[in-house]
């Protein structure tokens, strides 16, 4: 008897060749896009967004084109409590989001894991660049081979019981791969653009998108450095994040940088690039992908997307929270953005830093 897999589909070419190498393995596969927001309720052009009717065709016509059943899921009221809610909670209370991160913890590897149980399916695919391995019962949640597209870091809220069922099939492959079989297979989307931007902010311009969304202003205050001296005034908390050096609006006579935000004061710190360094962090809401360990761990970690592990240990507080340090400073860690551990290849566990 084959296994059943619930292809989410984005209508992307990563999520695309996915579905056709588990038909190629022999799972019986459905597709299913998310449905996560209409673009007039966010007062969204349609051409600009993923999600759009756009992408829902070109995944369409990729399920069809592999003789697999094709459905749209409404999840709109989940994204928007747990993934654009979250978001503007975090802006507002001076922190960074990884709204992101967010999307795939609640909503792909949540509500669609739930919808697999329901539809009494055995997997969850997505287009991923991860990689699962099991061992002794155990699943561990490895980087991509791609090293350039790794998403390891946006999956580290997974659970044993989501790895049992999730497959990542694009793990072992490159980009450059994946464009390739896309091709030989006459996808219309093989040489679709990536998407870089938050599919709800896709002009980056967040102060705005939070304004037109709350309908709130977001008043100016101060500027103030390290000290609490006034330094000049801001355009609002919601528009700026550590180690932010342009868009300030200010002259200083020297390089200032975003290095904290106080929603209670209104207040903005701007301090030198020398003091945007600090060797510590505590993260909360921490998720050990295998188990916590009973003492300290030697490890390497990443406190953003895009950047080089640094060597570090990390601290057990509680169930929840562990304390990192450094061996080497680090640049402008941002309240409100994840902390991911590794040992070599393999994710430790992740969480959201304060």
């Amino acid at each position: 008897m084959s296994k059943k897999a619930i292809i989410a589909m984005s209508g992307g070419v990563d999520s695309s060749v996915a579905a056709f190498l588990m038909k190629s393995r022999g799972f019986d596969c459905i597709g299913a896009t998310m449905k996560l927001y209409d673009n007039d309720d966010l007062a969204l052009s349609r051409e600009k967004t993923c999600c759009s009717l756009d992408d829902i065709e070109d995944a369409r016509a990729v399920a069809g084109r592999l003789d697999m059943p094709y459905y749209v899921f409404n999840f709109k009221e989940d994204f928007k409590e747990k993934v654009i809610d979250r978001f503007i909670f975090t802006y507002e209370n001076g922190g960074t989001p990884n709204p992101c991160i967010d999307c795939n913890r609640y909503l792909k590897f949540e509500k669609l894991f739930q919808r697999m149980k329901e539809l009494e399916y055995d997997f969850v695919v997505t287009g991923h660049y991860a990689r699962i391995e099991e061992k002794e019962g155990r699943f561990f949640l490895k980087k991509a081979v791609d090293a350039s597209k790794d998403q390891s870091y946006v999956l580290y809220s997974l659970t044993q019981q989501q790895l049992a069922h999730i497959i990542f099939p694009l793990g072992e492959y490159t980009k450059i791969q994946i464009r390739e079989i896309a091709e030989k297979q006459g996808f219309l989307n093989a040489r679709k653009k990536d998407s870089q931007d938050i599919c709800f902010v896709p002009d980056g311009d967040y102060a705005k998108f939070i304004e037109n969304y709350t309908g709130k202003t977001y008043p100016p205050g101060d500027f103030v450095d390290s000290y609490g001296n006034v330094l000049g005034r801001h355009q609002g908390i919601i528009r700026y994040t550590n180690g932010q050096r342009k868009g300030l609006g200010v002259a200083f006579g020297k390089p200032m940088y975003v290095s904290g935000k106080n929603p209670k004061k209104n207040t903005v710190t701007l301090c030198s690039n020398d003091e945007l360094f600090s060797a510590e962090l505590t993260a909360d809401n921490f998720n050990w992908i295998i188990s916590a360990p009973d003492k300290e761990v030697k490890c390497t970690a990443k406190v953003r997307y895009n950047m080089q592990e640094q060597n570090a240990t990390a601290y057990v507080i509680d169930e929840n929270k562990v304390k990192i340090v450094f061996d080497e400073p680090q640049r402008a860690i941002t309240k409100g953005q994840a902390v991911v551990l590794y040992d070599g290849d393999t994710v430790l566990g992740g969480g959201t830093i304060l």
